[in-house]
This record gives structure tokens, C-alpha cells and sequence, in this order.
């Protein structure tokens, strides 16, 4: 009510809020639209030529993989802007343990399916997925509704404490698949949330620096991991055997100029580039279109980021609030790092990238993760528990503010001689 009558007193502004909001929808929309049907022409460039030489038909299998899960992701896309948040909430931890649960699984045989060398899969042939995948959605719900459950923020890191050990168990189960890539970038979307939070800083550094040791223990522990990262520190000397994808990598992209080949002309693609369709798709952008086709690309992630973080700002509820910074923070860190480990800039972790690379369980739960930042868009709220009970300054504006009533009107009325009378009688 209070909503609906501040709009009518000032319809320019109401109409102003409702233009902002639908452009952030549609540069949203439009951004992911773009790249799901790039990520067709190039899953397709990347895929058929080594498919028809390896004597798998046309070479559009992939394609039509591609595209069928493309579909059951904008299908959850639309179930997800429709979903309730305060739904949402309530099935978090039932989520969050679905997810544990699986991470588990998929390491006990007969389970779990092992490709090159990785056991990271539950399914069979052509349908399976990746519960690392449900997990990174399921933790960023549970790290929104943790820290709105608090609006009045945290007075020791201790407290913390048990959304460090949730996190950090899902991380360790991942990174044992081994899948160290998710598990980097689970642990920069939570760092992003704790940020959004308000989270001091100094204590996000002492958490960060006891991750950063156990990384670079679980690194070193094993002897293709500390090949791994002895290759990126210098991949050109170890370009026979374990720098070979990186270096390969590199050429496909410095080959390409600034114009590219030309679209389905890569050469590293056939012969030189190991899954070219799924982790290094962006080498074959480079080395096809050159310069100018990584530059925009680049652009719609800018455009997803630009508009994710706005609906995130003008979201109602400080939950709403940080799913949303989470769920921006989840696909631009997966973005970035692919984009590092391509580049050379960051080790090879295998991290697909967003809604291009082909990879049947992240397409779907990243079109997911679009379906609810335009939920939050289109109004979608919930408040925690604790928020409605003790807002704090910040929260009580964003949350609370529709319903409290006009106080400058209240106090610029006339007040009565008798309430001046009862006044100066009581001094």
C-alpha cells in the first residue's frame, strides 16, 4: 500500500524505477541469450571437423547435445523466475544435504563415473551430470540465507565458523574428485558473499590465508599436481607432455591476429588442441575470430555482471540481496578463471566457460542461476527470521522502509493548541 502510494504522489519516479528494472531484465536476458547461441556455433567449430576425421558421423552430435540441454536450462530458467523465494529458503538445506550426499556417491564404485582420469559423474552414456555443479548452486543459497539470518552482522570471526566448516567440507569433497577448478570457484563466489556482507576484511584475510595454505598443500601432494603447476609457471619447457594443452592453447590464440581465421578455419582445433569444445573453447574463438571475437565476448560477460549486480542493488531484502551478488559472483569468477588458465595467467583447473563451453550439468544449473536473478528482478523478496526480528540500520531501510508511514508529512501537519498547551504544562 505504501509502495503503491508513493508511486501515485510521484508517478515520474515510479516510472523511472520500472524502466531501470527492465532494462537490467533484458541486458540480462539478451547477454545469455547471446552467448548460449555462440556457445551452439562454436561447440558445433570446435566439435565436427575432429568428429568427422574420427570417422563419428557429421559432426553435429555434440550440437544436438548441446542444444537439448540448452532447452531443459531455459526450462529451469523459467521455472526458477517463478519460484518463491521464501520456497527457496525453506528447501535450502534439504538442497545443500541432497548435494553433500552426492559428492559422497559419486566416489564409491559403481557409482561414480570416471573419464580421463577424473570421477566427478553419476549417470550413464550421454546423461550424466556433475553434482560438484548442484553443490556450487546449493552453497551459494545456503551462504545468502546464513548471512541474512544475521543482519546485525558478526562481532567475532567465530562466528563464522560453521559456514566456514559447510563450505569447507564441500570444498575438500570436490577438490578430491579431483576437481580443483570448482572448488576455486566455490571459494571465491562465498569470499564474494562474505564481502557483499560486510564481512571484515581482516577477518576474510585469516580465513583466506588458512585456504590458500591447504590449496597449495593439496597441491603439492600428489606428483601430476605439482606437474601441473610447475608447467604453468613455465609451459613452454614441458610442452611435449604436461604443458602441452596450455602451449597449444597459446598458439591457437596468438595465431588468430585480430581478425581470426575465420569462423570453423582453426587449425589447433583438429590434431593439437585436446578438448577443444569444452575447456579451451575460448582458444578457438581466439585463434577464429581473433582479437576483436574474444573482445566481445568479454562484452556480454560485462553485460551479465553490469546487470546481475544492479538487480542485486535494487534488490527488496537483504537475502534477495545477497543471492544475487552470489549468484553474479558464481558465473564471473567461473568466467575468469577459464579465461586465466586459457591465457596462461592462472594453472589449468579445468573450469568450463560459462554458456559456452560444452558441459551438459553447468549450462543447466547456470541457466538456473539466470532464472533467479531475474526472479529477484521481477520483486521476488524474502526476509530472513533474525532480519524481521532485529533489522539493522541498513536492513530496516531496505526491508522495512514500504512499511513505515510518511514521517515528514506526519511532522510538517499543524499541531493543535492543545497539544501546545499540554507541552509547556508538562516542562
Amino acid at each position: 500500500m505504501a509502495r503503491a502510494n508513493a508511486a501515485a504522489q510521484n508517478p515520474p519516479a515510479a516510472r523511472a524505477t520500472a524502466r531501470s528494472r527492465s532494462i537490467e531484465e533484458d541486458v540480462l536476458l539478451t547477454a545469455v541469450f547471446c552467448l548460449v547461441a555462440f556457445g551452439a556455433v562454436m561447440v558445433y567449430s570446435a566439435s565436427s571437423a575432429i568428429s568427422v576425421v574420427a570417422g563419428n558421423g557429421d559432426g553435429s552430435g555434440l550440437l544436438i547435445r548441446y542444444l537439448i540441454f540448452a532447452a531443459l536450462g531455459f526450462i529451469g530458467l523459467t521455472l526458477a523466475t517463478r519460484f518463491p523465494l521464501k520456497k527457496l529458503m525453506a528447501l535450502t538445506g534439504p538442497l545443500l544435504a541432497i548435494a553433500l550426499i552426492l559428492l559422497v556417491a559419486v566416489k564409491l564404485p559403481g557409482i561414480g563415473v570416471s573419464v580421463n582420469g577424473a570421477q566427478r559423474w553419476i549417470g550413464f552414456g550421454a546423461f550424466q551430470f556433475q553434482p560438484s555443479e548442484l553443490a556450487k548452486l546449493a552453497l551459494v543459497l545456503y551462504t545468502a540465507r546464513f548471512l541474512a539470518d544475521r543482519p546485525r552482522g558478526f562481532k567475532r570471526s567465530g562466528e563464522l565458523l560453521p559456514l566456514a566448516l559447510v563450505i569447507g567440507a564441500a570444498i575438500v569433497l570436490v577438490a578430491t574428485q579431483p576437481d580443483l577448478g570448482t572448488a576455486l570457484v566455490v571459494a571465491f563466489t562465498c569470499a564474494a558473499m562474505l564481502v557483499a556482507a560486510g564481512i571484515r576484511l581482516r577477518w576474510l584475510a585469516g580465513y583466506a590465508g588458512v585456504g590458500a595454505v591447504l590449496v597449495l598443500l593439496y597441491s603439492l601432494s600428489a606428483p601430476y599436481r605439482r606437474a601441473r603447476l610447475t608447467s604453468f609457471l613455465n609451459p613452454w619447457d614441458h610442452a611435449s607432455d604436461i604443458g602441452f594443452q596450455a602451449v597449444q592453447g597459446q598458439i591457437a590464440i596468438g595465431s588468430g591476429g585480430i581478425f581470426g581465421r575465420g569462423l570453423g578455419q582453426s587449425v589447433q582445433k583438429i590434431f593439437y588442441l585436446p578438448e577443444a569444445h569444452t575447456d579451451f573453447i575460448l582458444a578457438i574463438i581466439g585463434e577464429e575470430l581473433g582479437i576483436l571475437g574474444l573482445c566481445g565476448l568479454l562484452l556480454l560477460y560485462v553485460l551479465v555482471a553490469w546487470a546481475g549486480l544492479r538487480i542485486a542493488k535494487a534488490a527488496s531484502g537483504r537475502y534477495a540481496k545477497l543471492l544475487a551478488a552470489g549468484l553474479t559472483s558464481m558465473i564471473i569468477c567461473q568466467a575468469l578463471l577459464n579465461l586465466f588458465a586459457v591465457l596462461g595467467i592462472a594453472p589449468l583447473t579445468g573450469v568450463p566457460l560459462p554458456f559456452l563451453s560444452y558441459g551438459s550439468t553447468s549450462l543447466v544449473t547456470l541457466l538456473i542461476a539466470v532464472g533467479l536473478l531475474l526472479n529477484i528482478a521481477r520483486g521476488g523478496s524474502a526476509n530472513a527470521r533474525a532480519a524481521k526480528a532485529e533489522p539493522d540500520a541498513r536492513g530496516s531501510e531496505d526491508e522495512h522502509v514500504d512499511d513505515l508511514p510518511d514521517r515528514s508529512r506526519r511532522d510538517r501537519r499543524p499541531r493543535s493548541a492543545s497539544t501546545r498547551s499540554r507541552r509547556r504544562a508538562a516542562h
